[in-house]
């Protein structure tokens, strides 16, 4: 009976030293689009820019980083709900993908001539009335905040965004 309770009580405890390590942030209370025209909509109706986060999330170990370093921070989920529409434009390896989203996600890739992951495009796009063709307007690129202070990487990025929203407010 001994082993069995040492055991049980490892094991609850390697399971606490686990939880303890989960990084902090509310990552959870943002909405992550991966329909260019759901987040097109909700561009149109609130006025606010649509945040393209070109990843590889099976692959990538930067597009992790830069979402545990700074997409996970408190600071930049409150500046995400105020400022953009957050669309993932992913490129798994090994994860399967409608053939639809896979076009969708490759022709902004070809639109944005994106080299590298991550990288993240602030842009608008609009529709014209004639002959239906989306219209885009790039605002800025973003990547992984080099250079920033280790721990506060959220800072240098979301100075980064908001320079870019400065200079593109419609």
């Amino acid at each position: 009976m001994k082993p069995f309770v040492f055991l049980a009580l490892l094991l609850l405890g390697i399971q606490f030293s686990c939880t303890a390590q989960t990084p902090k942030g509310h990552a959870g209370q943002l909405s992550w689009y991966t329909d260019l025209s759901k987040a097109r909509e909700l561009s149109d109706a609130t006025h606010k820019p649509i945040f393209g986060f070109f990843t590889g999330s099976d692959w990538c170990g930067w597009c992790r980083k830069l979402q545990s370093d700074v997409f996970a921070k408190d600071a930049f989920v409150g500046w995400a709900q105020k400022n953009v529409i957050l669309l993932e434009l992913d490129f798994p390896r090994r994860k399967e993908q409608s053939a639809e989203l896979v076009q969708q996600n490759q022709s902004l890739q070809q639109a944005f001539q994106i080299k590298g992951y991550p990288t993240i495009w602030l842009f608008y796009v609009t529709e014209d009335p004639t002959s239906h063709k989306l219209n885009i307007s790039a605002l800025g690129s973003l990547g992984y905040p080099t250079g920033a202070e280790a721990g506060r990487e959220e800072i240098k990025f979301l100075n980064d965004a908001n320079l870019i929203l400065a200079n593109g407010k419609k």
